[in-house]
């Protein structure tokens, strides 16, 4: 059940009070493209991809791996590192606050040592609170409206009662998070990566793939797509649910299909605690490979289907063993499940040895020297952030989230401060294999009626910036899981 926060009065098409394409700051200077890139005119639906001999550049990358991790804000994970667009301070104390509703107090950032944490409901509605038309200090209101007195499942671990406190003015450091510290310190941290829009988590999983999020009336027709900025799936809640196609708009695996770059969507095998309506409360529900859930919508899209690609979503296990034997595909998408994800009440000890064991894999691979790996939190959680998300169409960008880039071309102790999203891992993708191609309704052949071609947005960043292919592959930088 969605909370809608009416006294807000703030509508979905204003609510960050910025000018369609206004960044959050101004964007870095983009690098200048590899003089080999292949030219795409609109007539081309299917452009030559990047040769596959290529080893220039951009197309050093052989492996794309993104993986996805559950409910963090910038501030909650990095708000305090070097360099970065952190918390605000003033004599290395916090100088910006929340105001408490209820205690009548204005509540600073502080450092919160503990390993499960709450946070705070994250649909559509929560984000206009708690950006609040870009003053950015609705987070307190927004949770004390999510709290229950009884959960809809007591044993749910995603439910919070009255009894426990609101942290999601509370941030971890390198005492909690050394590992993506670490990463940070010696790979490249962005600190403007925004959520694509400003929803949670099923939204944000379709915008990771498709560079959309939308509700389809007819699953063979992408024309008959409605943009659905926080309900894609009106039947997301219907149980058993089922493979069956409803998301007809075009993805990137069908361009990806068409040019014959391999691809493999890797699902941790568990449960999924993000509820299904973006609220705190609900009974969990399984997640299991080529189970559609609200991580893992790829075996609703017609695309999937009409390609015979459903076995392309595997468990995760497949993952470490693809790894090891350097047969890894050319693009990856990696989603854990519920105990390691880090979405509250998910322990952040627990998401952090996960992911370095996939990092550390990867290093240890074959096809470390050819690899880039993206890694970020699909949604602020509910969590404190200070930093006004830009406007670039009707569904956002949504709040800041941490990311990281980590390959053996990556600048050592880069903070990328470029306007970012999702969509710029995707536009990578396509620069890197497609020769250009975007998911563009004009070009690439399977006309939808999506608002914007997202990877063309002016104020999006270029993600080669955060590479230096000129020089040596750096070796593997292997980290203690624990």
């Amino acid at each position: 059940m969605l909370v809608f926060f009416s006294a807000c009065g703030i509508s979905l098409t204003d609510w960050f009070g910025l000018k369609p394409g206004q960044p959050a700051q101004k964007s870095t200077e983009l690098p200048t493209l590899s003089s080999n890139q292949p030219t795409i005119t609109p007539q081309v639906q299917k452009p030559k991809p990047a040769n596959p001999v290529d080893n220039t550049g951009i197309h050093k990358i052989k492996h794309i791996i993104m993986i996805m991790q559950e409910n963090r804000s910038f501030d909650s994970y990095f708000g305090t590192f070097p360099g970065a667009d952190g918390i605000p301070m003033k004599s290395g104390k916090p100088s910006v606050c929340v105001n408490d509703p209820i205690q009548g107090t204005c509540v600073y950032p502080y450092h919160d040592p503990n390993d499960i944490n709450q946070g705070g409901p994250h649909a559509a509605n929560a984000a206009i609170v708690d950006v609040n038309g870009g003053k950015m200090n609705g987070f307190i209101s927004t949770a004390y409206a999510s709290r229950k007195a009884v959960c809809v499942n007591p044993n749910a671990p995603a439910c919070t009662t009255l009894k426990e406190q609101i942290d999601v003015m509370g941030y971890h450091d390198d005492r909690e998070i050394p590992n993506y510290w670490s990463y940070a310190q010696n790979f490249v941290l962005q600190d403007h990566m925004f959520e694509p829009n400003a929803s949670w988590s099923l939204p944000e999983h379709l915008f990771m793939v498709s560079a959309w999020s939308a509700h389809c009336s007819n699953p063979n027709d992408p024309m008959s797509c409605q943009n659905a900025l926080d309900n894609p799936d009106p039947g997301a809640l219907i149980e058993p649910r089922n493979s069956n196609p409803k998301f007809a708009w075009t993805d990137l695996t069908y361009l990806l299909h068409q040019n014959n770059i391999s691809w493999a969507y890797y699902l941790g095998e568990g449960f999924e605690p993000d509820c299904e309506d973006g609220e705190i409360s609900c009974t969990l529900k399984p997640q299991k490979a080529q189970v559609p859930g609200i991580w893992n919508p790829l075996p609703n899209f017609t695309t999937v289907h009409q390609d015979n690609e459903l076995g392309n979503i595997q468990p995760v296990a497949n993952y470490y063993e693809a790894a090891k034997n350097g047969t890894l595909p050319s693009v990856v998408w990696i989603v854990p499940n519920g105990k390691l994800s880090e979405h509250p009440p998910a322990t952040v000890s627990a998401g952090q040895t996960y992911v370095t064991s996939l990092i550390n894999s990867a290093m240890q691979g074959p096809d470390w020297d050819s690899t880039a790996i993206f890694l970020a939190w699909d949604d602020w959680g509910g969590f404190y952030d200070h930093v006004q998300p830009p406007k670039v169409d009707e569904n956002g960008y949504g709040l800041r989230v941490p990311g990281l880039v980590i390959s053996p071309y990556a600048r050592k102790g880069f903070i990328d401060h470029q306007t970012l999203s999702f969509d710029a891992y995707l536009k990578f993708i396509e620069d890197d294999f497609l020769g250009g191609q975007r998911i563009d309704p004009q070009t690439d052949g399977r006309p939808d009626p999506r608002p914007t071609v997202r990877e063309d947005v002016a104020v999006l960043g270029d993600l080669r910036l955060d590479f230096d292919f000129n020089q040596s592959p750096r070796p593997p930088f292997l980290l203690p899981p624990k």
